[in-house]
């Protein structure tokens, strides 16, 4: 079958898909339920549950306290390792699971300016992800400095093509202490270019924190192999942490002994117990642990990272690169007619695991969609966000979603 518009055709991709058995690894209650939506919140594993329990009646009902002794406390290095390891080439001790997102942006922003003394200027993308732009701007006025924006001067304009070395080397100058941007786009899925960025900012003494949050678990990466100086993510998306799940920091071994937390938490003191007048900062990266760790959390990401060091990014990445091409060869033959444009790039080399379609009502569409059992994302203003995990959506899903979009639309004609 070679018809891409016929459903025997995606039904061919599925019998011959090298990670289909994961997808029964996986809590699927109602298989008619089409959920492409993965880029937002992972499905559940199926071994959590248990590995949650095995926490929650072994461990804490049993052992009690005595947990702490006995593995909990090194859980956010040991699963950082796993995480670091399985999606972003890390050497050991360089990832840590610990905090948020937002927190860890904060952490990494002050502590990469501590290690560019005398420069107060940050570089961000006006589109970037709400909370990076947020602790962006509030980092720099707490440094007294400003930060320099790039990207279309609307943050809702879309940019469908990946930041550029040159976009980034335009605003660099020598106040520029770091670059914050993403990966991959959260809109968009456009992948930037992470190795000519990275170097940009190198050549004129800035480092580079780079957000992972839709890249890791969708593309494969090797921060150290790129010189990276540091990097943030979640693990509620592709790695099926859970709602809420702990985020992860990484930072490059090189800086380990001149970082310094922004938020010095008895967690990343270098002895945790000796409740001693002065914070001395943990050796590596430990010190930027801040709170109590959740042990219930920490076994969650652990599940999910376990399946795909399993699958291997290399079929993840290829299995994603297919159902996105799938996608867009769908709305060139069925969507673009309706006036829904790609708002992602057309080179699959270019985009991580996400397809964005935009349209003037796409808000109804997407709640219509959700009312027939095909859950996508909305994003604002006009975006139609297409999650296509690689591990548990199959082409048949991406079939029978864009069939019942088009069936919508056609309603609408």
């Amino acid at each position: 079958m070679t018809d891409p518009t016929s459903r025997a055709y995606a039904e061919q991709l599925d019998a011959t898909d090298a990670l289909a058995s994961y997808r029964g690894r996986f809590e699927i209650p109602d298989d008619s339920v089409i959920y492409l939506d993965g880029n937002s919140l992972g499905r559940l594993p199926a071994a959590t549950a248990d590995r949650v329990a095995q926490v929650v009646h072994g461990q804490w009902g049993d052992r009690l306290i005595r947990s702490w002794g006995e593995g909990w406390m090194d859980l956010p290095l040991q699963v950082g390792d796993r995480l670091g390891a399985a999606l972003l080439g890390a050497r050991p001790g360089e990832t840590l699971v610990c905090d948020t997102v937002t927190v860890n942006a904060f952490k990494a922003l002050h502590a990469a300016l501590d290690l560019r003394p005398g420069r107060s200027t940050i570089v961000a993308h006006r589109g970037e992800f709400p909370t990076d732009r947020y602790v962006a701007s509030e980092v720099a006025r707490q440094r007294g400095g400003s930060v320099r924006w790039i990207g279309p001067m609307d943050p809702g304009a879309t940019q469908v093509e990946p930041v550029s070395a040159g976009e980034v080397a335009g605003a660099l100058n020598d106040d520029v202490g770091v670059v914050l941007l993403s990966v991959v786009d959260y809109r968009s899925a456009a992948i930037a270019d992470v190795a000519g960025i990275t170097r940009a900012a190198h050549a004129i003494g800035a480092l580079v924190i780079w957000d992972c949050s839709h890249a890791a678990g969708s593309i494969p990466l090797d921060l150290p192999a790129l010189d990276a100086d540091l990097a943030i993510g979640c693990s509620y998306k592709y790695l099926n942490g859970g709602p809420g799940a702990p985020a992860w920091i990484w930072a490059n071994e090189t800086h380990h002994d001149e970082m310094r937390n922004p938020i010095p938490g008895w967690m990343g003191h270098s002895d945790v117990f000796a409740m001693g007048p002065e914070y001395s900062p943990a050796a590596g990266i430990r010190r930027f642990m801040t709170g109590t760790p959740s042990a219930v959390a920490l076994a969650m990401v652990d599940c999910g990272v376990a399946l795909l060091a399993e699958a291997g990014m290399g079929a993840v990445r290829a299995k994603g690169q297919q159902l996105t091409a799938y996608a867009v060869d769908l709305h060139g033959s069925w969507l673009e007619e309706y006036g829904v444009t790609l708002a992602s790039p057309r080179d699959p080399e270019r985009r991580g695991a996400h397809v964005t379609l935009a349209h003037p009502d796409s808000l109804a569409l997407v709640q219509a969609l959700s009312d027939r059992g095909v859950i996508p994302d909305f994003r604002h203003p006009d975006g139609i966000r297409l999650g296509l995990a690689p591990l548990t959506t199959r082409f048949t899903d991406v079939f029978d979603g864009l069939n019942a979009l088009r069936t919508l639309l056609c309603a609408l004609a």
